[in-house]
């Protein structure tokens, strides 16, 4: 029975690495995914947020990167050879995070048996200077680049950036990448490479996310890259795959429903922020609404009455913040001085904060997608979360089919005193 990375082949000097985080398991997704993209399979694969899907494609991918080395001498010159491409700027600075921490053990282990010199990466993104990012294209030559679909179309398009040694290509959060707001960037991108790689045949590409329904699927398979070469009208051959159940959403994380009329909500969220600071200090809330001027409202009122809290949108409240803005809310948020972020769902997608213990919505997707990438924030890590929805009757309605449609329990609360408690009603059922 497959159980550990080993069983997977992973090679060993990724494995010691994730042994220093405590990682030996590999997740229902993992062992799904690593055989395949290690075999140079194409997937589509979808899991729950927290189930360790950016090591199910950085494992196998980086693996075979070595592998070509060792047979090559390290004298492989194409550069990149994998591309990772996500939506976000602080997808991509994460996804650069795990790059980093597996290749510092296999490049100290190049006098090992996994040779790994030339595996040099590189995170390209919107918010850096774009003459110093040519300058480390020039001098490192990375066989691994990350990035935002925007920056490598400049940089392609500048001619700094080439495809034609790629064999490996990553669509992360890849609903995202062919949403509305980033389908043309991600399309016109995906044009470049087909063109520019020799055998499309030869590219191994792996699209993830925590979730990927039948019209992301359609949208994925029109991009140029997915396309057979003898004929367009044809999809070339892709492995869908997705994990079993949402354990994470139903075993590491309790759903509660805390109901309020609308314009009590935001007396409401201070109640319930100050009872979980009074039970637990070290308690870090994200704050989700679904419009951006609803989450500069939330934001407004939280400040006024002195609620320690930070928001990931900008002023105007269309749009998410970016560059050094974002990354000093998240920063402070990251170190305790902030203990409530107040988001969006698109400005908080693909977040990894380590420590978050609680997500209070402020309404209720009609969509059990959007309820799953905001419960994704939470359960990280072998760790527990709360997720809290405070609505007003319709509200409720609405929570009560997701509950049925995704299989989990929600639990009725309320404060009272300054403390959390379960309603004397539901306590004598």
């Amino acid at each position: 029975m497959i159980d550990d990375f080993t069983d997977l082949s992973a090679a060993p000097c990724f494995v010691r690495r994730l042994e220093e985080r405590n990682i030996r398991k590999a997740t229902d997704i993992q062992k799904k995914v690593i055989p395949r993209l290690a075999a140079g399979i194409s997937v589509f694969f979808s899991s729950a947020t927290g189930t360790g899907k950016t090591f199910a494609y950085l494992l196998p991918l980086l693996g075979r990167l070595l592998e070509e080395d060792a047979q090559s001498g390290g004298k492989n010159a194409a550069w990149p050879r994998l591309l990772i491409t996500a939506p976000t700027l602080e997808l991509c600075s994460q996804i650069k995070g795990e790059l980093d921490f597996l290749l510092e053990q296999s490049a100290a282990s190049a006098n090992a048996e996994q040779p790994s010199g030339s595996l040099r990466s590189c995170l390209l993104i919107g918010s850096v200077n774009l003459e110093r990012q040519i300058e480390s294209l020039k001098k490192n030559k990375c066989a691994v680049i990350v990035g935002n679909p925007a920056r490598l179309l400049v940089l392609a398009k500048m001619g700094k950036l080439r495809f034609g040694g790629l064999n490996c290509l990553v669509l992360d959060e890849a609903d995202r990448l062919v949403s509305d707001e980033l389908s043309g960037e991600t399309r016109e991108l995906c044009e470049i490479i087909k063109r520019a790689v020799r055998d499309l045949s030869s590219l191994t590409i792996a699209a993830c996310s925590a979730t990927m329904n039948e019209k992301n699927r359609e949208k994925l398979l029109s991009l140029a890259i997915f396309r057979s070469e003898k004929n367009s009208s044809v999809s070339r051959n892709i492995v869908y795959i997705e994990s079993e159940g949402n354990e994470i959403l139903r075993e590491r994380i309790e759903h509660w429903a805390i109901f309020s009329e609308k314009r009590r909500k935001i007396q409401t969220l201070r109640s319930l922020l100050a009872a979980i600071k009074a039970k637990k200090s070290r308690a870090r809330a994200l704050i989700f609404t679904s419009r951006g001027d609803e989450a500069e409202m939330v934001l407004s009122h939280l400040l006024y009455h002195h609620v320690n809290a930070a928001g990931l949108f900008a002023k105007s409240g269309k749009k998410p913040l970016a560059g050094t803005a974002r990354k000093e809310a998240l920063d402070a948020f990251r170190r305790g001085t902030v203990d409530a972020l107040v988001s969006t769902d698109l400005a908080a997608r693909g977040l990894d904060i380590p420590g978050i213990t609680h997500i209070i919505a402020l309404d209720v997707p009609s969509d059990g997608e959007v309820y799953i990438h905001r419960c994704g924030r939470t359960g990280r890590a072998g760790k527990y979360g709360v997720m809290v929805t405070i609505g007003n009757e319709t509200q409720m309605r609405l929570l009560a089919s997701l509950e049925k449609k995704l299989k989990i329990r929600v639990l009725p609360k309320e404060l009272y005193q300054g403390r959390i408690c379960t309603p004397p009603q539901v306590e004598d059922i």
